[in-house]
């Protein structure tokens, strides 16, 4: 996947972005830092692209 390539993300991905962008627009940023604000915080809650089971795995051991 090249950079900006959407193609590996789950259509509820792709609609989850869409929906921080929109709400990032109303707040008054560029359609550019939307942008990027709203795959980032995909990506942090999923990890990015496509993946099987429930995103990121949380280990005990990191929650002290």
């Amino acid at each position: 996947m090249t950079r900006g390539d959407k193609s590996a993300y789950t259509d509820k991905q792709k609609r989850q972005a869409e929906h921080i962008e929109q709400s990032e627009r109303k707040e008054g940023r560029s359609k550019k830092d939307a942008e990027r604000i709203a795959w980032a915080t995909v990506n942090k809650h999923d990890g990015g692209g496509k993946r099987s089971g429930s995103g990121r795995a949380h280990h005990a051991s990191h929650h002290r």
